[in-house]
C-alpha cells in the first residue's frame, strides 16, 4: 500500500479530507487495513483517500464518521467536495485523467471528449439533452473543451485511442462537423500528439464487445480503469482488474489497423464528409 504522503491541508478540500482522516485514523489506534474492512476496501484505498488520490464517496464519509466517531465532520465536507462541473459518476475519473500521465482509451460509439471538437461535443450534449436550454448545453460544452486543454501541452500526457469504425461512421452533427472532427483528429495525429487507431467493421467480434474502456497511469499511484456506461460509470483500482482491463486493451491494439493505416483511413473519411457536406 502507498506510504504516508505529506499534504498541504490547505491545498484543497480533498487533501483537508485526507490530512484529517489520518489523523483521527492514526487517534484510534487503526491500520489503513483495519479502518478499510469495515467499509468493504483496502488498506490501499484508504491510503489513497488520505494522501488526496481518491475522492471520498457519500457512504463513505458516512460510514467513516460512524466508525471515529467525528461528529458528521466527513459528511458535511464531502457534500462540499461533490460539487462539481461534472456528473457524479465521471467526476472522480475526470480528475484522474488531469492526473494522468498516460491514458489509453477505445470508444466504440464516439469520439473521445479529449479528442473532440467545439461543434462534435455540440451535437452529442444536444443528443444527450434534446430539451436543454441553450445556457445548459453552453456549460456542457465549455466543461468539455476546458478538459482538452489537457492536450495543450506537447508531450503529457501519452494518449493512445482505439476507435471503432461505429466512431467515424456515425454522422454526429452532420457531415460538415464530422468533416472537422476528422481533419481535428488527423491533425493531432500528424502533430505526434496522440496515437489514434482504427479497430474496422471486418476486425469482426474483439475484446471489449461491451462498451468503452479508459486506462490511466500515473507518476506514483497505482493505474485505474475507468468502465461507464448510460449514466454510469465505475473507476478500478483492484490490480487484478486492472490488468485484467490492459489485456484487453492489448488485443484491441493487436486486431486494430496500424496507426499509419488509421491517418489515411481517417484522412479518407473527412474528405467523404467534406464531400456529402459541398452537396447538401
Amino acid at each position: 500500500m502507498p506510504g504516508p504522503k505529506e499534504l498541504d491541508p490547505s491545498s484543497s478540500p480533498r487533501a483537508l479530507l485526507g490530512a484529517e482522516l489520518r489523523h483521527r485514523r492514526e487517534a484510534a489506534g487503526l491500520s489503513q487495513t483495519e479502518l478499510g474492512a469495515p467499509l468493504f476496501v483496502s488498506g490501499s484505498f484508504i491510503g489513497q483517500l488520505e494522501s488526496g488520490v481518491r475522492r471520498m464517496q457519500m457512504d463513505q464519509a458516512v460510514k467513516l464518521d460512524e466508525i471515529l466517531d467525528t461528529g458528521g465532520f466527513f459528511t458535511r465536507n464531502c457534500a462540499a467536495l461533490k460539487k462539481s462541473k461534472y456528473p457524479d459518476h465521471f467526476a472522480e475519473a475526470a480528475e484522474a485523467e488531469a492526473r494522468a500521465e498516460v491514458i489509453k482509451q477505445y470508444s466504440p460509439q464516439l469520439i473521445p471528449g479529449l479528442l473532440q471538437t467545439e461543434a462534435y461535443a455540440r451535437a452529442v450534449f444536444h443528443a444527450y439533452q434534446p430539451t436543454a436550454v441553450d445556457s445548459v448545453i453552453h456549460d456542457l460544452v465549455v466543461g468539455r473543451l476546458e478538459r482538452t486543454q489537457l492536450l495543450a501541452h506537447p508531450t503529457k500526457p501519452l494518449l493512445w485511442a482505439v476507435l471503432d469504425e461505429a466512431t467515424l461512421r456515425r454522422t454526429v452533427g452532420g457531415p460538415a462537423v464530422m468533416a472537422e472532427a476528422l481533419r481535428h483528429l488527423a491533425t493531432l495525429i500528424r502533430q505526434r500528439r496522440v496515437i489514434v487507431q482504427v479497430l474496422p467493421f471486418s476486425a469482426g467480434a474483439h475484446a471489449a464487445l461491451t462498451g468503452p474502456l479508459k486506462l490511466m497511469a500515473f507518476a506514483d499511484e497505482p493505474p485505474l480503469a475507468y468502465v461507464d456506461g448510460l449514466g454510469v460509470g465505475q473507476l478500478k483500482d483492484d490490480p487484478a482488474t486492472v490488468r485484467q482491463y490492459e489485456l484487453t486493451y492489448d488485443l484491441l491494439v493487436a486486431s486494430a489497423l496500424s496507426p499509419a493505416a488509421s491517418l489515411d483511413w481517417i484522412e479518407s473519411a473527412a474528405k467523404e464528409y467534406d464531400d456529402e457536406a459541398q452537396q447538401l
